[in-house]
């Protein structure tokens, strides 16, 4: 499968009255997860819209395990399920500085065609890029 990691540092205004980074915040942890994943693997979501396609959230589960501070350096691990055709499922699982695990998540987004805003399938080009991970 496969995977690529980045890491984020939690800014003040991503934290609740709590202290602890809001729930909200998570969805664009796993955004820029899953964005540098594809860029990483040389698709960009630019590249994708100036081919008019589209990749809009379908479903978006999460399990918050402990939280998240100020400050703290989070390890953000995107791993795309399987070889994308109309849908694309990613997962993510969060991780602070002492390894804890933080968070856990799936995201479902739809190749959509930005003229007809009907689904379609996955670019091949990513396709392609992905198949040697999916033997």
């Amino acid at each position: 499968m496969f995977s690529h990691v980045i890491h984020l540092r939690v800014r003040y205004a991503e934290t609740d009255k709590m202290g602890y980074v809001y729930y909200g915040a998570y969805a664009q942890y796993f955004e820029v997860g899953r964005v540098e994943a594809l860029r990483s693997l040389g698709i960009s979501y630019r590249s994708l819209e100036e081919q008019g396609v589209m990749l809009p959230v379908h479903d978006l589960t999460v399990k918050y395990h402990r939280p998240a501070h100020y400050d703290d350096l989070l390890r953000v691990r995107t791993t795309i399920l399987q070889v994308p055709g109309v849908r694309i499922q990613f997962s993510y699982v969060v991780h602070n500085e002492a390894g804890e695990l933080i968070s856990e998540a799936t995201t479902t987004l739809v190749f959509v065609d930005a003229a007809t805003m009907r689904p379609r399938r996955a670019p091949q080009v990513l396709v392609d890029l992905l198949a040697p991970f999916y033997p």
